[in-house]
C-alpha cells in the first residue's frame, strides 16, 4: 500500500519513547519531515534524524516553545499525532487523597497538551488538508491500577483477558497512525480505534 507521505510535515508529541518514537521513526522512513518534541530529548530519538524539541507539553510555554520552533523549522505542519500523555508513573491513591493539583498535573498533560497544540498547528493544517491522530490508552475504557512493574507486565495478557495472548508493540500503534494520517484513510474522521489485541471486549 502507497501512503504517498514522502513531501509531508509532521509534529509527534512524547516522541521519546514507546510509541511516539516508533511514530517518529515510521515518518521519517517515508521521508516525512518531522518534529518530535519530548521533556527530555533521547539518544533515540536524536537518532532518528527528526528535529528534536525539548519541551514540557503541560505548560502553555511549552506548547509555545514546540510550536514556534516546528514552524521554524517546517514552515508549515500537514500532520499532527497528539501521543505525550502520563499515568503510570503517577503513584496510586484513593479518590479522597488525589488534590486538585495531581489532577491538574495529569489534565494539563493527557488533556490540555493536545487541545493547546492542535490549537497551534490547526490554521496551517486546515490550510494544507492535513490530518490530526490523538494517541490514546485503554485505561480510558478499563480502569488501571497504577505503576506496573516488570514481574507484574509478564502477566499482563493472562491477567487482563488479552485475546491475542500479548501486549500491543509501539510499531504496530505507529502503523495504524502512519494509516490513518495518509491519503489512503482520507475520509476517515472522527473515528476511535482499539488496539489492544482483544484486551478490551466488544462486539
Amino acid at each position: 500500500m502507497h501512503l504517498d507521505l514522502a513531501s509531508k510535515t509532521a509534529v509527534v508529541t512524547g516522541a521519546g519513547r514507546g510509541i511516539g518514537l516508533a511514530t517518529v521513526r515510521a515518518l521519517t522512513a517515508e521521508g516525512v519531515r518531522v518534529v518530535g518534541a519530548a521533556r527530555t530529548l533521547t539518544p533515540e530519538l536524536k537518532e532518528t534524524g527528526a528535529h528534536a524539541v525539548s519541551a514540557d507539553l503541560s505548560t502553555a510555554d511549552g506548547v509555545a516553545t514546540l510550536m514556534d520552533s516546528a514552524f521554524a523549522e517546517l514552515g508549515g505542519i500537514d500532520l499532527l499525532v497528539n501521543n505525550v500523555g502520563a499515568g503510570d508513573d503517577v503513584e496510586p491513591v484513593g479518590f479522597l487523597d488525589t488534590d486538585d493539583t495531581r489532577w491538574s498535573r495529569v489534565l494539563d498533560l493527557n488533556l490540555l497538551s493536545a487541545v493547546r497544540v492542535s490549537r497551534a498547528a490547526l490554521p496551517s493544517l486546515i490550510e494544507r488538508r492535513g490530518a490530526i491522530v490523538n494517541v490514546s490508552s485503554v485505561s480510558a475504557r478499563m480502569p488501571a491500577t497504577g505503576p506496573e512493574h516488570a514481574a507484574f507486565l509478564q502477566r499482563v495478557p493472562e491477567a487482563f483477558g488479552i485475546t491475542t495472548g500479548r501486549i500491543t508493540e509501539p510499531d504496530e500503534v505507529a502503523a495504524l497512525i502512519l494509516f490513518l494520517l495518509s491519503g489512503v484513510a482520507g475520509n476517515i474522521t472522527g473515528a476511535d480505534y482499539v488496539i489492544d489485541g482483544g484486551m478490551v471486549k466488544a462486539v
